[in-house]
């Protein structure tokens, strides 16, 4: 409304968020923009750090923790040890920081859709392909945590976690109902998970007929339940609030169980507490070359004059 300002910087930033509350794929996305990014600029990634014990701005080093950056910094920190990670709840004030500290080339500014008082170079938004944002309704009654009309500052939105069969007509007939302005492109993924899994050198497949518990605390954990299931993985599932930070006794409740399979976020949060945990990657992969789209998209951005 023009009441509070916008902050540019010369530093290239570029935004990755939602309206919606959670579960649409930002940190996968983060990742797939620091492989396309990394080998030829100097990144840094900054987040607000949610839950995390900390307070301020922080720059993460080898000392930092999970419960200093927060689950998905600190994810992020664990996977691009050569990236500048930091959190800051005030993301000018953690841009004009990185900048001083880092000189970074571009900053990804993670889940910082809604914050308005950094102005992006670039925005990138994100919106789950089974609660569309212009399907959505306002919290409490629904999932949306800004105007449906913010989408109009976007300049690329990607639907994410399609279904992989998902037609040509029902990509138009969703592309249709957001009506994009003439700036906008809007692209489709869905999610792909590693069969090989990490934390122990084993692939999925040895997990069959074994007693698996699912641990997640994610805000939508169903696309990995059914991708489980298609799989032949028989489990229970533990499922925990978003960002949940464990307590000792759910610990040793856990301790208690044959084979622990989680996320890569829960995985953060439990490795150094419980020995022998299973985790499996995800990535965004897209439909009809929308990745090579996205990526001259990146590509234009990085090379324009601010």
């Amino acid at each position: 409304m023009g009441i509070f300002s916008s902050k540019s910087f010369a530093t290239k930033t570029i935004c990755v968020g939602n309206l919606s509350v959670g579960g649409t794929g930002k940190t996968p996305m983060i990742e797939l923009l620091v492989r396309e990014l990394s080998g030829k600029y100097k990144v840094a990634i900054l987040s607000r750090g949610y839950k995390r014990k900390s307070n301020g701005f922080l720059l993460s080093n080898e000392q930092t923790s999970v419960e200093d950056l927060g689950d998905e910094p600190f994810q992020l920190k664990s996977k691009f040890p050569d990236i500048t990670v930091a959190v800051d709840a005030d993301r000018r004030n953690g841009v004009t920081q990185l900048r001083q500290k880092i000189k970074p080339d571009v900053i990804l500014l993670d889940d910082a859709f809604q914050h308005r008082k950094v102005k992006p170079g670039l925005s990138i938004l994100l919106t789950s392909y089974d609660n569309l944002y212009v399907n959505d309704w306002y919290l409490p009654t629904g999932n949306l945590r800004d105007s449906k009309r913010e989408a109009s500052r976007a300049n690329v939105i990607i639907v994410t976690k399609c279904p992989v069969n998902l037609t040509s007509s029902e990509k138009d007939k969703i592309r249709a109902s957001m009506n994009p302005k003439s700036h906008q492109k809007v692209l489709f993924s869905y999610l792909s998970y590693n069969k090989e899994l990490k934390g122990t050198a084993l692939s999925l497949d040895a997990l069959k007929g074994k007693k698996v518990t699912l641990v997640t605390g994610i805000a939508n954990p169903v696309p990995l339940e059914k991708f489980l299931r298609l799989e032949g993985i028989s489990f229970e599932h533990l499922k925990y609030k978003d960002h949940h930070f464990f307590t000792d006794q759910e610990i040793e409740f856990l301790k208690s169980k044959d084979c622990i399979l989680t996320t890569e976020k829960d995985y953060v949060r439990l490795k150094s507490k419980i020995i022998g945990l299973h985790y499996i990657e995800v990535k965004h992969e897209f439909f009809d070359n929308n990745d090579e789209r996205l990526k001259n998209e990146l590509a234009e951005f990085m090379i324009t004059t601010s």
